[in-house]
């Protein structure tokens, strides 16, 4: 009786954090419509939603702050659910679809068809998915050694993210006319995002998305181990295939709108798991609603910290991933 009133108890609190992560979610979107080099007021917001508002703010609302807040949006729910994914099927909680080398993998792929076939970029997203599982092929097979190792897991990542950054860097010496558009995605930003882009990302948010929410028993049985999996009646290697593609074509789908941000799914996995646990029939929620927020107040204060010049996202989560990274790799190694 006491542990079922204990379980009750700790689900509430955990439903509980997820209405607050709504509303931060929610605080980040409102904060990424209203600020800018224009700021717009609640009221004109309100009134070009009801097509009340004839004001030139109306223009900028629907026309350019609207669907880069959406990006981002939909951009922080992939890349913080794919990275939950990985961190549970590697056993590596420093995975993370940038730093073990699986976004540079759909970065490669969509870059070669923005720069060798700049008409097709309706397959920029199916192809960087093709990318993104081939690195992680090449990382399950740079990584087996009678089993995988998260420290193996880690290296084998970083070689072969190097290995695809060298590709991107060359193929941009050698199409040097035609660079713009592929410099910016080396370093990731939502600049100049429209609703093109917006089509272009969220039937895969939605889709992998739903995936991801209906996969979490299946990642709670492969966190009891193998053993103890296949004893339950998990096809285990199986399963991590489908969750790698999942985690693929979510982290693939996100790369090939807004480019290599990188870090977002290692914080806010991280951080939605000190909170909520590590029952992913929450965590999983709590990291797209967690992805939500960051994305969105970080692209705010890069947009409008240096105004009128204008910080890509990129740089502002690498500045705080990259120490985050260091400490969670010491900690844990």
């Amino acid at each position: 009786m006491a542990e079922s009133s204990s379980n009750n108890r700790s689900v509430k609190w955990r439903v509980s954090l997820l209405v607050i992560f709504a509303i931060l979610a929610g605080i980040g979107f409102l904060f990424s419509l209203i600020k800018g080099s224009v700021e717009i007021p609640i009221t004109e917001i309100l009134g070009a939603v009801t097509g009340n508002n004839s004001h030139i703010h109306e223009n900028i609302f629907m026309n350019i702050r609207l669907p880069r807040t959406i990006v981002g949006a939909l951009v922080g729910i992939n890349l913080a659910l794919s990275g939950a994914i990985l961190q549970a099927i590697m056993k590596n909680p420093l995975a993370d679809p940038h730093i073990i080398g699986i976004s540079s993998g759909a970065g490669i792929a969509g870059i070669m068809v923005l720069v060798l076939f700049p008409g097709y970029e309706v397959f920029i997203t199916p192809v960087a998915f093709v990318g993104a599982m081939l690195a992680a092929v090449c990382i399950y097979i740079l990584a087996w050694k009678n089993g995988i190792r998260p420290v193996r897991i880690i290296l084998a990542g970083v070689a072969v993210s190097a290995f695809l950054g060298a590709g991107i860097s060359g193929m941009m010496i050698f199409n040097s006319d035609r660079i713009h558009n592929a410099l910016m995605w080396m370093v990731g930003g939502l600049s100049a995002r429209s609703w093109p882009h917006v089509i272009m990302i969220w039937p895969y948010a939605v889709g992998a998305g739903i995936l991801a929410m209906l996969s979490a028993r299946h990642i709670n049985i492969l966190q009891l181990g193998d053993d103890v999996a296949k004893g339950l009646g998990v096809r285990v290697e199986l399963t991590r295939v489908v969750l790698t593609a999942i985690a693929a074509l979510l982290a693939a789908s996100a790369v090939s709108v807004v480019g290599l941000l990188g870090f977002v799914g290692l914080i806010v996995p991280h951080a939605a798991r000190l909170m909520i646990g590590s029952d992913y029939r929450f965590l999983l929620p709590a990291s797209a609603l967690l992805g939500v927020a960051l994305v969105t107040i970080c692209d705010t204060i890069a947009r409008s910290a240096f105004a009128p010049v204008e910080l890509p996202v990129g740089i502002l989560m690498a500045a705080l991933g990259a120490p985050f990274f260091l400490f969670l790799l010491r900690r844990e190694l």
